[in-house]
C-alpha cells in the first residue's frame, strides 16, 4: 500500500555522492551539509538534499502574524455561489491570499497578488497546490527551478522553501490570479492510489495523466550568496521568520521521491462514456478527507438519447467546491469565470431548470474547472460573505414538472407517438443544442 505523501517516481538533480551518508566535500575541502528530507518518520517518501551550509543557521526568530481562518455561519447549510472577479489585488503570492471556505482538513484560497514576494516561504503546516488561473513567473525552490504558466498545478509537498515571482503582466493581461488548496491536516497532496501500479508505482495505462505530463525542478538550483535573507515558516497558524546568513537556496544536489512538480490541467486526459461519467473520473489529486478534481474541454456522452449534463445527485459524504476557470457553464446559470460555488452534502443539487433539455445534442464541452470534494463540511469565511450571491439557493426554483417531454424528436416512454409539428411529420428535426450552442457547454456538477 503506498504511502500518503509518495511521489510516484525517483529523481534527482545537481551533485550527490555515489552512497548514502557518506563524506561529500567542497572544492575547498570542507564537506557539504546532508539533509534528510523526509515524512511520516522517515518511512514515507524522502529525499536526500545537500548544503553548502548547515540548514540549522538560522537567528533572528519572530512572530510575524496569525493565520488562522475565522469562519462564520457554522451552522447554516445552503448552497452557496461566490463571486470572486472583483478581488481586488492585495498582498503578496502569500500575504495577499485570502482564504474563502475550509474545516479541519484543507482550506481554499484564492490569491490576486499586488507586489513581490520580498523573502521566501515554507509552509511547515502542510501540502499546497497552486492552480495558476492567470500569470505566468517562476518558482524557485530549494530542489531546482521551476518556471510555470497559466493553468499549471503547481504542487508544493509541506517543509519545501520557496518564493514565487509572478512575471509583469503585458498591457491588457489580466492580473495574476491563482487558486490555493492546502491541506491543514498533515496529509499529502498526491496523485490518486488507483492511478499508480502497487508493484512499481507507476502510472498504469488508464491513467488521465502520467510521468512525462509532470514537470520537475531544473536548474539553476544552487545560489552562492552570504547576506541576510529572510524565510517565513507557517506553522501552528502562525506565520514566524528566520534570519539566514546565507541565501535559503543553497542546494547543490538532492534525490529521492518528495519535491515539487507541475502539471497542467490542459495535459489533463478526460475519461469519457456512453452516458454520463461521475465526478470521480475526472480527480487529479488526492489528500485525507478531500479530493481535487479537473473538469476539462472533452467530447460529452455518446448514447444517442444521452443526458451529457450531470444528473441531480446526493453525496451524502462531501462538500463540493467548484471554481470557474473558462467556458460558459450550461448547466448553471449566472455563473462566471472566477465563480465559486459550494453544495454542501445532504441537499441534492444538479442542473439549474431548462438546462437539460437546452443540452440535448450536445457533442462537445469546452468547459474548465477545478473541484475540491471534502469529506468534512466547508465552512464560509468573512471575505466569502462579502462576495456572496444570496439569491444562488433560489436559482433552482421553477422547475415545473415535466409536460410533453420530448426526447430526439419523439415523446418519452412512447415510441410511436406522433409527429408534433410539420418538421417531425417531414422527417425534419428543431436545431439541436449543438446547433444552437455551437460551443457545446453542457457539463458542471
Amino acid at each position: 500500500m503506498r504511502k500518503m505523501g509518495e511521489m510516484p517516481y525517483y529523481a534527482k538533480l545537481g551533485k550527490i555522492p555515489a552512497k548514502r551518508h557518506i563524506q561529500f566535500r567542497r572544492p575547498d575541502g570542507g564537506l557539504y551539509s546532508e539533509e534528510v528530507f523526509g515524512t511520516e518518520g522517515f518511512v514515507g517518501a524522502t529525499s536526500t538534499i545537500y548544503h553548502l551550509h548547515p540548514p540549522t543557521q538560522v537567528t533572528g526568530w519572530r512572530t510575524l502574524y496569525k493565520c488562522a481562518p475565522e469562519y462564520v455561519e457554522v451552522d447554516v447549510m445552503r448552497m452557496r455561489h461566490t463571486r470572486s472577479a472583483a478581488m481586488p489585488p492585495k498582498g503578496d503570492p502569500v500575504t495577499g491570499r485570502v482564504v474563502l471556505f475550509g474545516n479541519s482538513d484543507c482550506e481554499l484560497s484564492v490569491c490576486v497578488p499586488a507586489e513581490p514576494m520580498k523573502y521566501h516561504f515554507k509552509n511547515a503546516t502542510g501540502d499546497e497546490c497552486l492552480f495558476v488561473h492567470h500569470g505566468n513567473g517562476t518558482l524557485f525552490t530549494s530542489f531546482g527551478t521551476l518556471k510555470f504558466r497559466a493553468r499549471d498545478y503547481l504542487v508544493i509537498p509541506k517543509g519545501i522553501v520557496y518564493r514565487m515571482v509572478f512575471d509583469e503582466a503585458m498591457d491588457g493581461e489580466p492580473n495574476p490570479r491563482f487558486l490555493l488548496i492546502e491541506s491543514v491536516n498533515g496529509s499529502h497532496i498526491v496523485p490518486p492510489s488507483r492511478y499508480l501500479s502497487k508493484a512499481t508505482r507507476q502510472f498504469l495505462e488508464h491513467a488521465p495523466y502520467c510521468e512525462r505530463d509532470l514537470r520537475i525542478p531544473e536548474l539553476p538550483l544552487t545560489y552562492d550568496k552570504l547576506g541576510k535573507f529572510e524565510v517565513r515558516i507557517k506553522s501552528r497558524s502562525t506565520v514566524h521568520a528566520y534570519d539566514y546568513t546565507y541565501h535559503p537556496l543553497d542546494v547543490v544536489g538532492w534525490d529521492g521521491c518528495y519535491f515539487p512538480y507541475i502539471f497542467n490541467i490542459d495535459d489533463f486526459s478526460p475519461i469519457v462514456g456512453k452516458h454520463h461519467m461521475p465526478p470521480p473520473t475526472h480527480q487529479t489529486f488526492e489528500a485525507h478527507n478531500f479530493v481535487i478534481c479537473s473538469f476539462c474541454p472533452r467530447p460529452l456522452d455518446f448514447h444517442p438519447q444521452a443526458i451529457v449534463v450531470p444528473y441531480h445527485h446526493s453525496n451524502l459524504d462531501s462538500d463540493e467546491i467548484l471554481y470557474y476557470v473558462s467556458g460558459n457553464y450550461k448547466a448553471r446559470k449566472g455563473i462566471e469565470s472566477c465563480s465559486l460555488t459550494l453544495h454542501p452534502q445532504g441537499i441534492p443539487h444538479g442542473p439549474h431548470p431548462g438546462t437539460i433539455e437546452a443540452s440535448i445534442g450536445a457533442t462537445h464541452t469546452n468547459e474548465l474547472a477545478v473541484m475540491c470534494d471534502t469529506f468534512r463540511p466547508m465552512f464560509p469565511t468573512r471575505a466569502a460573505l462579502e462576495m456572496d450571491d444570496q439569491a444562488y439557493p433560489q436559482s433552482w426554483i421553477g422547475a415545473a414538472a415535466p409536460f410533453a417531454a420530448t426526447s430526439n424528436g419523439r415523446a418519452i416512454g412512447d415510441s410511436k407517438s406522433k409527429p408534433k409539428n410539420k418538421k417531425q411529420a417531414s422527417g425534419k428535426q428543431a436545431p439541436s443544442a449543438s446547433a444552437a450552442n455551437p460551443s457545446g457547454n453542457a457539463d458542471t456538477w
